[in-house]
């Protein structure tokens, strides 16, 4: 049988941590930055977390589970 892959486009884009919640970087930072306002671009700067919905299948994309 072959090894079974891990999605390459999730794990470039999520990370777990220690404690087992799955970070990702928020979009809408990369361009077109003037309109938006300081507060905006702050919090974009954080990490989101992936909502219990959908931990699951990102679990699944990344093979943890």
């Amino acid at each position: 049988m072959p090894k079974v892959k891990t999605n390459s486009s999730a794990k470039k884009r999520f990370k777990v941590t220690g404690t087992g919640e799955i970070t990702f970087q928020k979009s809408f930072k990369r361009h077109i930055l003037t309109k938006k306002s300081k507060k905006r671009k702050r919090a974009l700067n954080k990490k989101g977390v992936v909502g219990a919905a959908n931990k699951d299948f990102v679990m699944r994309l990344l093979r943890l589970k």
